[in-house]
Order: structure tokens, then sequence, then C-alpha cells
């Protein structure tokens, strides 16, 4: 093998060089030499940024202001000599930051995780066949194929390219896409001029072209200034940096509080300064939500590892948020709603309708014709289909096991099936024929043109596309009896009409004879020269899944819209299988056009089914659905889709058949292009909300709650219930467990019954406000009320706090109890049997508050008491009261919200 890492300035010399120095055809290498060359070269991927030191993420968990007052008050206290308060402050920040430590390591798992599932692949030549490999895996010498909204995987040198244009914005800094040819230019051209290269990073602006790899990995353009591909963002959303903002203001107002309280208890209230100052130190750490953001950091970062486990790979955090208000979901209908498993099931030619028979993408079954087997010798106007069909083509069938797969587009695979049943050729029929020229599809024009010659030197064209666009492109018509006719295009738009409303996607096929020397193919060549063959009817079944999936965002007050670029009979069709609202209506690309935006915006609410649109019309409808205040989800694929999937509120790309383009400016992938993923996404947002809803809702009552025992206490010049280091073991051994249980709770049973909330919903909303004033006032009131019945009882001092602390712990196990269901009752049975996260936090609380209160060693440091039996089942008892409070509560709110008739179900 020869070197191919020899210098060479690749885009100077001609491409029949270039691919002698790197010891390869246009067939491309061998699978073996590949192997060989990927040991030798390493992966194609630019070296990544080295992670932090774990010392290091471990040392940064220190650096937070409360850390700061903690670390701070430890060494006044130990100046007092409080050696076991000044124990305790310091297990809190130890423990804090080991908590933040394993969090943060999560986080940073589910986005490496997220990294290796948006891993690009490449459609390149192996062995002479067309195959999808990673990205990583390419080597140089190999044969990569590009089309518009790809990103160059590699440094490639182009062999071949038709209308090919990049955006090297990327390299350059200049966004209008550059010209790319195959001619060798000057050597001493800056990267901008080198119109023979495509440079790794880089997107296909238009057209299509093949090239041999050069250079991969690190030693691409990009890669010798590395650093400027970034990779997945940080795990924050907008909800968590405001919540981090709340809890620095919340943080800063506690300590000018706490100041306040240790400036009056000893100047005013004569308290000796110890015991304040650990009084002041104890309210602190209660009132702070220091978890907080680290909790909602861990909670997102599980729901985006659901997602993931869901095929919807988050690439834009905010989108976790923007899914739980989505109120309206524009979907693609093929490979999202559809199989994407095409396969011919008519043939219309002049005077007769085949009936295409098979499975699938296997070149196997029978073409009938009423009843019986048409032979293509005796039906010529068959072999005419079968070689527009394979021609007019850029994708490959590969048998692995017993199945047929397609490589390239399903449409384009079951049209090379279609050839192998009429030839009997298998995958590949017509292999002699050599193709010159071509012009790509395109949303533009709506079809696809090859020129090639067969074994003789005769050379034709062949047309397929959209019927409308290839009518427009014809003269006359292929006769029955294999001649020419006029064109009767009445007769053919009636029968697109009569295929469209079986469910059939139409595309018409068309060819014309050109001289031998024709080497070159341009649009002149094909208007009103063309003799059309017939129409080609291809069915997509509906997902099982997707028309569930379709039922269940309309039970969730979520509406589905069609957009497709079939013909409009077609799409109502699929849209009556799927379970879609309004089948009568069907609005068209042409139709679009003609309105302004005021009546699109009146047109959109009543219209499910958009058929004939193009990308840009993809846009005017987000415009027009966002205009009458919804929250839309629109999918796409292609490069033209782009702005269409940035301006929608969640823009949602193919992972499969989408183009790089588009998953660049989409906020969530599909894996599987499946739009039950979709939905599963939606129900996973409002999942990850909820969660969020809850952990704030839990958190911020009980800090209430803690922090007002001592504020109270201070202010009336009493003994506190519970004293400061008791309160630093409360605070500490429920928020790390307690509070980050929530982040796992399941999804609700009601989630996907509820009607989509308002996308500016603000959670500190006035129910939140009234729930803390509420639990926190019930805090107060029993934590007060159990000590007081201890110190009546003539309990010491310790036991009266050893017994109201206990009863702090236990409100806050019930609060957590009520808090897991805030949409239902949770009085029922699955309520009760929770998750394994939840029993298993309860269940350390609980031994961790027997140990503290019943073991010796612990009962000297944390100054605690037994609690007898009966007074242990008593404060029970309470929490059972207090939770049997606040969840009638919330039913009589639930209950005056909702009309008896939409209720919903827990």
């Amino acid at each position: 093998m020869k070197d191919t890492r020899a210098p060479l300035a690749f885009h100077a010399v001609a491409s029949a060089e270039v691919l002698s120095a790197l010891d390869t055809g246009a067939a491309g290498l061998s699978s073996a030499e590949a192997a060989a060359r990927l040991a030798q070269h390493g992966p194609n991927s630019l070296p990544e940024a080295p992670p932090k030191s774990p010392v290091w993420r471990f040392l940064a968990q220190f650096h937070n202001l409360l850390i700061y007052v903690l670390i701070a008050a430890s060494g006044v206290t130990a100046a007092l000599g409080h050696w076991i308060d000044t124990g305790v402050i310091l297990a809190v920040v130890v423990v804090n930051a080991v908590i933040g430590f394993i969090q943060e390591g999560r986080a940073e798992q589910a986005m490496a995780a997220i990294r290796g599932m948006l891993a690009p692949h490449s459609a390149v030549l192996r062995d002479g066949r067309r195959i999808s490999v990673d990205a990583a895996d390419l080597v140089p010498g190999d044969i990569v194929l590009v089309e518009a909204g790809d990103r160059v995987p590699a440094d490639l040198r182009l062999i071949e390219a038709r209308g090919l244009s990049a955006v090297e914005a990327i390299l350059t800094g200049e966004s209008v896409p550059v010209d790319k040819s195959v001619a060798a230019v000057e050597e001493n051209l800056s990267l901008g001029e080198r119109g023979s290269m495509l440079f790794s990073g880089t997107l296909i602006a238009a057209g299509t072209g093949r090239g041999v790899v050069v250079q991969t990995g690190a030693e691409t353009e990009i890669g010798r200034i590395s650093g400027l591909m970034a990779g997945v963002e940080t795990l924050t959303t907008p909800l968590v940096r405001q919540m981090d903002s709340f809890a620095r203001w919340l943080t800063a107002f506690i300590l000018i509080l706490a100041a306040i309280l240790l400036a009056y208890g000893y100047f005013v209230g004569r308290m000796e300064f110890g015991a304040l100052f650990m009084a002041v130190v104890g309210l602190s750490v209660a009132a702070i939500p220091e978890g907080l953001p680290a909790v909602l950091t861990i909670t997102l970062a599980v729901g985006v590892q659901a997602m993931a486990r869901r095929n919807a790979i988050v690439r834009r955090l905010p989108a976790i948020e923007t899914l739980g208000s989505v109120s309206v979901i524009c979907s693609d209908k093929t490979g999202t709603l559809t199989r994407n498993e095409m396969m011919v099931a008519s043939l219309a030619a002049a005077g007769h309708v085949y009936s295409v028979g098979g499975n699938g993408y296997a070149p196997e079954g029978a073409v009938r014709l009423a009843e019986a087997d048409a032979d293509p010798a005796e039906h010529r106007v068959l072999v005419e289909f079968s070689r527009a069909a394979a021609l007019c083509n850029d994708s490959v069938l590969h048998i692995r096991g017993d199945d047929w797969h397609v490589e390239g587009d399903p449409m384009e695979g079951a049209l090379i099936a279609l050839a192998g049943k009429i030839t009997g050729d298998g995958a590949e029929p017509f292999q002699s024929w050599c193709r010159d020229d071509a012009i790509p599809f395109d949303a533009a024009h709506r079809y696809m043109a090859v020129l090639h010659h067969d074994e003789d030197g005769a050379a034709r064209i062949h047309v397929k596309g959209a019927p409308e666009a290839v009518l427009a492109l014809c003269r006359d018509q292929r006769s029955a009896d294999g001649g020419t006719e006029p064109l009767d295009a009445g007769h053919w738009h009636e029968m697109v009409d009569t295929l469209a409303a079986e469910g059939q996607r139409v595309i018409a096929v068309a060819a014309r004879a050109v001289p031998g020397g024709h080497a070159a193919l341009s649009t002149t060549d094909l208007d009103g020269t063309l003799t059309l063959i017939g129409l080609i009817g291809l069915i997509d079944p509906p997902r099982a899944e997707a028309i569930e999936a379709v039922a269940e965002c309309h039970r969730a007050g979520i509406r589905v819209k069609m957009i497709t670029g079939d013909h409009a009979a077609t799409a109502r069709a699929i849209a009556a299988r799927i379970g879609l609202d309004n089948t009568e209506r069907v609005l068209t690309g042409t139709e679009i056009e003609a309105m302004d935006a005021g009546d699109l915006a009146e047109a959109v609410l009543s219209t499910d089914i958009f058929a004939r649109t193009s990308p840009a019309h993809k846009l005017r409808l987000v415009e027009a659905l966002q205009a009458r205040g919804l929250t839309v989800a629109m999918t796409g694929d292609g490069v033209n889709d782009g702005p269409a999937l940035k301006r929608a509120d969640a823009g949602i790309a193919m992972g499969q058949k989408g183009s790089e383009a588009a998953k660049e400016a989409a906020e969530l992938v599909l894996a599987d292009d499946n739009f039950a993923s979709i939905v599963a996404a939606v129900r996973e947002g409002r999942t990850v909300y909820d969660n969020i809803k809850k952990v704030i809702s839990w958190t911020l009552p009980t800090n209430a709650g803690e922090a007002m025992t001592i504020v109270v206490a201070l202010f009336a010049g009493m003994a506190l219930p519970i004293t400061a280091v008791q309160i630093l073991w409360v605070n500490l051994i429920t928020a790390v467990t307690l509070g980050v249980a929530l982040a796992f709770e399941p999804t609700e049973a009601g989630t996907m019954r509820r009607p989509p909330r308002p996308r500016n919903e603000p959670l500190l909303t006035g129910g939140l406000v009234w729930h803390i004033v509420l639990v926190s006032g019930l805090f107060l009131g029993m934590v007060f009320g159990v000590y007081a019945y201890a110190t009546g009882k003539g309990y010491d001092q310790a036991l009266a706090q050893t017994m109201a602390m206990n009863m702090l712990v236990v409100l806050e196990i019930f609060h957590l109890f009520f808090i897991r269901n805030i949409y239902g009752t949770s009085l029922t049975w699955a309520a009760v049997r929770a998750t394994p996260v939840i029993w298993g936090a309860v269940g350390f609380v609980i031994a961790a508050q027997m140990l503290i209160t019943y073991l010796p060693v612990l009962q000297g440091i944390f100054g605690t008491r037994n609690v007898p039996l009966t007074d242990g089942l008593m404060i029970i008892g309470l929490g059972a009261v207090f939770f049997a409070l606040i969840e009638t509560e919330k039913q009589m709110r639930l209950a005056f919200r909702r009309p008896p008739e939409t209720s919903e179900a827990p």
C-alpha cells in the first residue's frame, strides 16, 4: 500500500493522478483494504479536548457562595470551641461536594451518550457497492457520495460533480456557497478558491458529487484549526438558569436576613453569641436551596437519557421545556407517519393499468393485467417502465439474510425492485448501460433526469418525478401498440387522481432518444421533447404505532397536521387511515401561495392536510400557526427545511433520511424517523417539566418550613425547637436523597390527557406560592406543637428537640409522597407502591434517622435522645394528618378548576 499521507497538492492535480497516488479507483476500496488503512491512520475524528480531571471537578464543587459561608462558619465555631458543630458543618460541605460531583458526572455521561448517537454516517463505495458507514471509519482512498444537505465527512478531492456547491463559512467565513468542479486549480490558492476540493465540516448547498478522501481526522483543514467543532451543549436550559439565578438572589436575601437576626439576637435579645451564631448558620442552610440547580440538572440528564431511549435525541436542551407545551405537530408523511417501505402497486400505461405483486423490496413478483401475468415480450411498455425505473435511480438494493434493504431513497429502492420483477435480472438490471450525466431531483423542479448510453452506443434520456412536472415536459405518449400518439393530459390527470385516491404515491416516467454523441444533459433537452411512458403508483402503508400516536395526541389536546409533497388525494387517503381529524379539506401548495398571511392564519386552524407543498410552504405554515398563539413542532429532512425547522418552536429532523443541514437546524433528531417517537418525546418533555416542577414544589416549601422554625423562635425569644446542628443534619440527609429521588419519577398516568401548558407559564405561579405558605405554615405549627407537647409532658429539652426534629423529617417524607402526584390523587395503590428510587431514598432517610435518634455515639454528637414508641407513633400519625390536609386541599383545588365531564383520571 502506498503512503496515502504523502505531501501532494490534491487540488492542483488531475483527479486521475489523485486516485493513483492514493492507490484507489472509481469503484472505491475493498473492505479489507479499508480496514487496513483504518488501523494505519486511525479514526476520522477530531481529537477531543481532554476531560476535566476528577480532582478538579471535585474541587470545583466548593465554588459556591453557600459553601464559602459554611466554611467561614466552621472556622468561627472552631474558634469558639464548638468542635462537634464544626465537624457537622464540614461534613455537610463535603457531602454536598460529593453529591454535586456525582451528579455532574452523570450529566456528562448523558451528553457523551448523545454525542455517540449523533455520529454522522456517509455513503461510500466499498467493493464496488454503495454502502453507509460511520464517518469515523472513513480512510484515505475511500470514494464518498455527497448530495445537497450533507455535511462533508472528510477532506475530499472531487472526481465527479453535478451542479455542486458548498457552504464553507466554517473555514473561510464566507457564507455564499462556493461552486465546485473536478477541474484542477492552481497550487497556491486559498481554501475558498480550491474549487476541486470539499473540506470536512462544510455543508453541501446544492447538487451531487463524488470525491476521494485525501485527509481524515486531525489532518483535515478543520483538524488543523481544531476546536471549532463544538460538541453537544452543556446540560442546562433557560429554566435551569432561571432557577440558578433565583437561588443566588434567594441566597443573598437569606444571608441579609441572617445578619439581621444575628444582630437582633445579640444586641436586642442578649443571646449567647455561640448558640446564636449556630442558629443563624442553621437558618442559612435550611432556607437556601443550595442543591436545587444540581437536582434540576440531574432531572434534565434523566430526561435526556429517557428521550434517547425512545429514539428522540436532544441537540438543544431548551427543546425539553418546549416539548411540554407543544400544541400542534406538523409532520411529514413518508417514513414518519408511514413505514417508508415503498412498493410499486400499479403501472398505468396508455390503455392498460397493470397491478404489481411482491413483498417489500425483494425484486421478485408478478406484473399482472386483468388477473393474468403480463409478459414483457408482449407488453413492450413494461420494458420501458423497467428501464426508466432502474436507470433514473441513485439507490442500491442489498440482501441481508432473507431480507432486502435499500441503500438510498426508499421510493427508488421500490423502482429497482420493479425493474427486477419485469426483467428477471434481480437487483442489478441494465448494468451494461453507462450514465453520462444527470440532473438531480430538486424541490424546485420536482423531477430527476439522467442520460445513458447502452453497450451499442445508443443514448437515451429518462425522467421521473411528480406527474404535473413530467407531463409539462412531454409532447406525446407511448401508445398501447408501442408507437407514439398525442399526449392526452386530461386523461393522465384523471388517472393520477384515481391512483392517489387509493392511497398510492404517484410518479410519472418519460423518455427520449438522443444522438449517440450527446454527452451532457441540460433542462433544454427536456422541455416539450419527452415521450410519456406512464404513471407508477407506489404504496407506503401507515405505521401501526403512528395511528395510536395520533390518537394519543388528540387526547392530549395536540393537533396533528400532515404536510407532504404528495398529491392531495394520496394525502387524504393516508390521513384517513391514520386518524387525522379533518380529512375532507386539503390545502395545496398552490393555494397556500395564493393566500396572504391573514387568510393562511385562518385556514391553518381548520386544515390538517397540506399536499403538494415545498419547503418554503412549511415556513409559511409555521408562521401562520404561531400567529394564532400555537406552539409548533415541525419535522423536516431536506436542506431546504432549515428555515422552517429554525422557526418552529421545536424543530425535529429525521435521523435516517434527514440531511446533515436539517439536523444542524433542528432541536431534536429522530433516530428512527417515526412519528410515534415524536409523541414519545412530547410525553417525556412533559414528564421532565413535571418532575422539575415537583422538585421545586417539594424543595421550596420544605426549606421554608425548616427556616421558619428558627426565625420564629429567634424573634420570639424562645429556645430553638430544633438545634442548629440538627437542622444541618436534616437538610443534608433529606435534600440530597428525597429531592433527587423526584428526578426519576415516571410519567404520571394522566400526562397525555392534559391540554398543553401555556408556553409562557412561569414555574413560580400563584398556586406554588400558596403551596409554600400552606406547607411551611403546617410544618411550623406541627414542629412547634410536638415541641410544646414534649415539654408539657416534662421531657427534657434534648428529647423535645429530638421529637421535633423527627416530626420535621416525617413531614418531609409525607410531603414527598404528596408531591409525586400533583395532577391527580395520591391515594391510589400505584402512588403508595411508588418506585424503587423513592422507596430506596425513604428507606435510607428512615434508617439514618433511626441511627441518629437511638445510637449512643450519634446521640452524643447531635444531642438526641431515645424517643418513646408511643410518641414515635404519634409523630407518624401527625404526618398522616398533614398528608390528609394537603391532599384534601389539592382535591378541592382540582375539583374547583375542572368541570366533572372533563375530569382527568389520575
